[in-house]
């Protein structure tokens, strides 16, 4: 089979700036945390990964872990580069991350000069890449100095084989001193990955004042909350889905939020929209987000989370509802 993109996939697509730099990502990118793993069907995840470039969605983000199993969802996607994009690498934006579990010993995971960018070279080879474009530090570590991993995300520029870094969950106070430290070292901090929804908002506290004052973007994930801001669980928990068999989705987290996804739904129908669309256009309200962040089973599901960007603006009487809903 031989992929050729949609010679219209840039006419409809909404692509932002990322902070105050020069990059801009598309308004929706593609996560690989999920579906693209070695336990997951192959064709499957080419299938999305083509139709994600037909609709304009040019930023892939993986991380060394993810699959499963670990390091299978790189070596996926780089079959999936080699066979099909190879000829459109300069029109992707591909990142990776390192700092959670991926081998046994002391320098499997966190944020030491030798994890980080042992890390980034096994990333290359599985992706078959000679290099990244943005680069994660995945998760701060409390036993390494921010310097350490600061000048590694450095090194990695420096080195070729990164373009861009970022930082993924770092509190508002960590992201501005690592944004400091990078400034010092000649390679600014270009993005910042946070866990953001209607029902996780942590981020509105500090930390978007923090990355518009520092000049960096943000790109949320998990942005449907593991799948509650979706009609799957409007009539309870139905098998199968991950609130059965997930650590990260449990089933008192699906009681607790029961009532405000109903009410959530109410809104997003009088929309004209799933309740999975009106929860990405809400992130995408804020000025300061430069892409939201999906993950996807389907093509199915990958068209209707695009289709959200028909409707990305809210009336003052709908933030308001909304905000009385989620309090």
């Amino acid at each position: 089979m031989t992929y050729l993109p949609t010679e219209s996939r840039y006419d409809t697509m909404q692509y932002n700036r990322c902070g105050k730099w020069g990059l801009k990502l598309p308004a929706v990118s593609l996560g690989l945390w999920h579906n693209f793993g070695g336990i997951d069907f192959f064709e499957n995840g080419r299938a999305m990964v083509h139709r994600a470039l037909d609709l304009g969605i040019t930023h892939f983000d993986l991380a060394n872990n993810y699959g499963p199993p670990p390091g299978s969802a790189e070596e996926n996607f780089g079959k999936i580069l080699k066979q099909d994009l190879s000829a459109y690498r300069d029109e992707l934006i591909i990142s990776s991350k390192a700092g959670y579990l991926m081998w046994p010993g002391p320098y499997g995971e966190w944020g030491s000069r030798k994890s980080l960018l042992a890390s980034l070279d096994q990333s290359l080879k599985r992706m078959g890449l000679e290099y990244v474009d943005i680069f994660y530090s995945h998760r701060p570590d409390p036993d390494t100095p921010l310097e350490e991993t600061m000048m590694a995300l450095d090194r990695a520029v420096r080195s070729g084989k990164a373009l861009y870094v970022g930082i993924s969950n770092y509190p508002a106070d960590m992201a501005k001193e690592a944004s400091h430290i990078l400034k010092e070292l000649g390679t600014p901090c270009l993005i910042h990955q946070p866990k953001y929804s209607m029902f996780e908002r942590w981020v509105e506290d500090e930390l978007l004042d923090v990355l518009e004052e520092e000049g960096i973007g943000c790109i949320p994930f998990s942005p449907l909350a593991q799948g509650l801001l979706t009609n799957k669980y409007l009539k309870g928990i139905p098998e199968g889905s991950r609130a059965t068999r997930e650590v990260f989705l449990k089933k008192e987290h699906v009681d607790t939020a029961h009532d405000k996804i109903v009410a959530l739904n109410a809104i997003a129908q009088q929309r004209g929209q799933s309740l999975a669309q009106m929860a990405l256009a809400w992130i995408l309200r804020d000025r300061r987000i430069t892409s939201v962040l999906i993950g996807a089973s389907s093509v199915n599901q990958l068209n209707d989370n695009v289709d959200m960007l028909k409707n990305i603006v809210f009336s003052d009487e709908e933030l308001d509802t909304i905000e009385k809903v989620l309090k």
